[in-house]
């Protein structure tokens, strides 16, 4: 066992070492790469597990067949229940199961999974256990394929995006690159699903905040999300989920009709929203055990769903149908009207109570049939109309779902990928435009893990509240340590070291000195009570993030914000310990960056002029860090603009040919300093 965890241990320090000294496209290349394939294949697993558990639960014990979509079969289904009585017992039978497996062995796989994936993200991209995982992944699948409605979605973005948040801690990532790679998670893991790859990688990058982009993580999702899908189209073929829909012949004069599906698809989409959480909201007051309330759910759904067998499952077979003319014809009008709001009950009652599923999915039929119905009532008699449904049912889907989840060109994206038509993207622009701004004005989402922006996550707070953190390293100001606890000690004895030391918590090593995670005192209590021998290793925090040695303390305290702890781990580059980063020496740190800051000002006289100068190539300080390029005695590089970005520069920000550097500087070096950074006529001076 100690061989084995050594070995382990040795490999993990050459990766996060080989990770740490990688340029930033290899680095990404081979996250992105590993993180599309596990996605691709966790989607492929899931899809498959899942149609096992409909047989199981709707074929075998309800002798019931839902429609399918035309990637899936394109079956027509059942015309009837066959034995009615079992369908709301069968429903609330998986309710149950799931309710159990749930409540028993990891709460957090509650609920949709997408969200679950987003808190990581915001909170502690490390935080996602293996366990959640795998409970949401089995869960889900009995939920789902026992009729409770739900999406395939929210299990596949967990799968893939605790795989990302393995990869941060084994890797041993920094905040911004754990983040970037959940987020990527989230969005490979719902392309593949989905057959949706561009969508799925705009989805990384919009689905995080309400009004922002996370700008960092839309390259990396497009390796991961190709990537993915072409493992997951390698098992279940390449067709899109709902085949080639007819193609649209852009009209302006049907403008006024998709103008109108958005405002009724924002308003349908508050309404998901509201009653989703609604609906939540009355099972956490409800009095009974956990393990019931979604066996509750799951029995209400089974008996909606006698009168409207739509709210079954996916319900992506009934959207095949509505796509087209004949079948959505062959539905009653009443029904087609009632399935937005049916479907918005039942994906409370089965996500909602308890239960395990997506809320993406759902979002899809609601907004099918929202434009179906706009369809079936205008059809007859409305000028303009198309003779075919799909483009209205299409747009209903982008519209309903990519207003709320606040996420519209993504979603846009998916359902022109999931349906083949790229045409209707026109017509789409002004539906998803004003349902997105209908929504915004309400302030309402379906993900209510989403931030506004980045500015509103408390390290990026703080961040821009001290600006100067980027000038002090690590290093320059972390702690030593007092304790190093070793993975193959007791309980017992790693209570003791920490007792003795008075601290509330230290990092635990494996083989030289390679960072584990960390034990904090009350865990430790707790095992020395119930068992003194247990191996510390059993009772590590894989989780808890640590900062390198060389990041800036900016990025020390991205990594303070992500633990209820108020230190953190520091390893050098090969995952070694090497001391602790705490509250106290933050302040310290910042403490010092403004005794640097007033130095250099104070080198300046009161008449010290304002440059700004662009960096030639021929130049002597093209390509070299600041604190290296010979610029002249008390000039401040105030900022760098780089590529359209705006860098507040330090002694290690490189100056590259074309940046936009602003500066301040004493008159009588201004000209000395244009030399060094815009390049001399004099050959004598360029470097």
């Amino acid at each position: 066992m100690t061989s084995t965890r050594t070995r382990l241990s040795a490999q993990r320090s050459r990766v996060a070492h080989g990770i740490a000294t990688a340029s930033y496209l290899r680095k990404w290349a081979l996250l992105g790469c590993a993180l599309g394939v596990i996605a691709g294949l966790g989607a492929v697993a899931f899809f498959e597990v899942l149609k096992l558990a409909t047989r199981l639960f709707l074929h075998l014990l309800v002798a019931f067949d839902p429609p399918t979509a035309v990637a899936e079969g394109g079956s027509l289904g059942s015309s009837g229940f066959t034995r009615p009585w079992a369908l709301p017992i069968v429903v609330g039978l998986g309710g149950l199961l799931a309710g159990i497996l749930v409540y028993r062995f990891a709460p957090e796989a509650e609920g949709h999974g997408t969200d679950a994936a987003i808190h990581a993200v915001n909170e502690n991209p490390r935080g996602i256990r293996l366990r959640a995982v795998l409970v949401k992944f089995v869960a889900s699948a009995i939920t789902i394929g026992s009729g409770g409605s739900g999406g395939r979605e929210g299990p596949a973005a967990q799968i893939s995006a605790g795989f990302g948040s393995l990869l941060a801690r084994f890797c041993n990532l920094s905040p911004a690159d754990g983040r970037i790679a959940v987020s990527v998670g989230i969005g490979s893991g719902i392309g593949a699903i989905f057959k949706a790859p561009l969508g799925g990688a705009v989805l990384a990058a919009e689905i995080v905040y309400r009004d922002d982009i996370e700008v960092e993580a839309l390259l990396p999702a497009i390796i991961a999300s190709g990537i993915s899908y072409a493992v997951f189209g390698a098992f279940e073929g390449y067709t899109p989920l709902f085949g080639y829909a007819r193609t649209y012949h852009f009209d302006p004069l049907q403008l006024l009709w998709f103008a109108g599906i958005g405002i009724l698809c924002g308003l349908i989409g508050l309404l998901y929203g509201r009653g989703f959480y609604g609906i939540s909201g009355y099972f956490d007051r409800l009095g009974v055990t956990r393990y019931v309330k979604p066996a509750l759910g799951g029995l209400l759904v089974g008996t909606l769903a006698l009168a409207v067998p739509e709210v079954l499952g996916t319900g992506y077979g009934w959207v095949q149908q509505a796509l087209g003319r004949s079948s959505l014809l062959h539905m009653s009008l009443a029904i087609v009207l009632l399935i937005p709001f049916a479907r918005i009950v039942s994906t409370g009652l089965s996500i909602g109570s308890g239960g395990s599923g997506g809320i993406f999915g759902p979002g899809i039929v609601i907004g099918a049939f929202t434009g179906a119905g706009v369809w079936r009532l205008l059809e007859p008699f409305a000028p303009g109309i198309p003779h075919d449904p799909a483009t209205f049912v299409i747009v209903g889907m982008m519209a309903c779902f990519g207003s709320i989840s606040r996420a519209p060109i993504a979603v846009m994206l998916m359902v022109a990928e999931m349906t083949g038509s790229l045409e209707v993207l026109a017509p789409a622009m002004i539906a998803v435009g004003i349902a997105t701004l209908i929504v915004r004005r309400s302030d309402a989402t379906i993900y209510r893990s989403q931030l506004r922006t980045r500015a509103d996550s408390p390290a990026h707070r703080l961040q821009f509240g001290l600006p100067l953190l980027a000038n002090v390293t690590v290093a320059e100001v972390m702690a030593p340590l007092r304790v190093v606890l070793h993975a193959d000690h007791t309980a017992t004895e790693g209570l003791r070291q920490l007792r003795e030391a008075g601290i509330p918590g230290g990092p635990v090593v494996g083989a030289g000195r390679v960072f584990l995670g960390v034990l904090t005192r009350n865990a430790a209590e707790i095992a020395a009570t119930t068992d003194p021998d247990i191996a510390i290793d059993r009772l590590v925090d894989v989780t808890a993030p640590t900062v390198r040695a060389g990041a800036a303390l900016d990025v020390a305290l991205e990594a303070l914000g992500t633990t209820p702890e108020s230190w953190v781990t520091v390893t050098d580059s090969a995952d070694n310990v090497v001391g602790i980063f705490t509250t106290s020496r933050l302040i310290s740190g910042y403490r010092r960056a403004l005794r640097l800051n007033t130095k250099r000002l104070s080198q300046l006289s009161g008449n010290a002029m304002p440059v700004e100068m662009q960096v030639e190539a021929r130049a002597r300080a093209a390509r070299r860090a600041i604190r290296d390029a010979g610029l002249p005695a008390g000039t401040i590089i105030v900022t760098v603009e780089h590529d359209g970005a705006l860098l507040f520069a330090d002694g290690d920000t490189i100056l590259k040919p074309g940046d936009l550097v602003s500066a301040l500087a004493r008159p009588e070096e201004v000209g000395n300093l244009r030399d060094q950074v815009e390049g001399s006529k004099d050959p004598r001076i360029n470097g």
